[in-house]
């Protein structure tokens, strides 16, 4: 066996001083970095759009591809149409498949949905309204369409015909059709100000609304418990930019307003994508 026989020298004092004093230098930058590290930013959101009647998910495409140029994950469910009740637990059901922070985006009809469909959900941490209807317990989409004059889509029950085309849905309750607004009124109802090419490919591609929906009920709201943020076009030609601001100042919303017609998110995708990054910073 080997023993270690010589003796452990004394430590100086210069040593001993110079080993504290590395020891307190040490000490501070551990805490520095552990800091660091309890203070790292959040996960950045999911940003989830529900698009609204008589659109089509494509019509965010601008935004979409800023958002995900900064760096969030977008999704896009689609807006099944059939009934606010199916619709909201619809998207309710795919914002439940979401673990973290989520930052939910309405778009007219849309603005329906999350309404109700965010409601109880903690994930959810905003709601950005694009142009989009915000209702409170027991709005109706019809009664809010008309409760302003302006809209293009509030006509007498005659004139529904000159503005809509009809179509049955199989096994739906009688009376229940799908609704399409024709090409020569969707140019100056929705896409006013749009180049003329790019209003007759939207109206192209337009997915109709169940006239059943029209008079289902809004249930408790979600922006009561969760921030909102709402864009207002001021051209806007199918909900009165005067109904808008009453609705978004009813839920305290942070209210931006844009030159822009009801689809602000085609012709002012960048204004859009400004506040629906103000909500996801907040």
């Amino acid at each position: 066996m080997f023993s270690l026989r010589r003796p452990i020298p004394a430590i100086s004092g210069i040593a001993a001083a110079t080993i504290a004093l590395t020891a307190a230098a040490l000490v501070p930058a551990h805490f520095a970095s552990a800091s660091a590290r309890t203070s790292a930013s959040p996960p950045k959101p999911t940003i989830v759009i529900e698009a609204g009647a008589w659109a089509d998910n494509s019509s965010f495409s601008s935004v979409v591809s800023r958002l995900q140029a900064d760096g969030y994950t977008v999704d896009m469910p689609p807006n099944p149409l059939q009934g606010l009740t199916y619709d909201s637990r619809t998207l309710a059901g795919f914002l439940g498949s979401i673990s973290g922070p989520i930052v939910l985006v309405g778009h007219s009809y849309g603005g329906m949905v999350t309404t109700n469909a965010a409601a109880g959900n903690r994930n959810v941490k905003a709601l950005v309204y694009v142009d989009a209807f915000i209702p409170a317990h027991g709005d109706t989409l019809q009664t809010l369409a008309g409760a302003k004059p302006g809209s293009c889509l509030a006509v007498p029950p005659a004139d529904l015909p000159n503005v809509f085309t009809f179509a049955p849905i199989p096994g739906a309750p009688a009376g229940d059709v799908d609704a399409y607004v024709r090409p020569s009124v969707f140019a100056s109802c929705f896409a006013n100000g749009l180049p003329a090419s790019q209003g007759a490919l939207l109206a192209a591609i337009q997915r109709p609304l169940a006239t059943g929906t029209l008079g289902d009920v809004s249930g408790t709201p979600a922006w009561r418990t969760i921030p909102s943020w709402a864009v207002i076009g001021t051209a806007d030609h199918v909900i009165p930019p005067a109904e808008q601001l009453f609705m978004a100042t009813r839920a305290h919303a942070h209210i931006t307003q844009v030159d822009a017609p009801h689809l602000s998110m085609v012709s002012n995708p960048g204004t859009v994508t400004r506040v629906i990054l103000a909500a996801a910073h907040a």
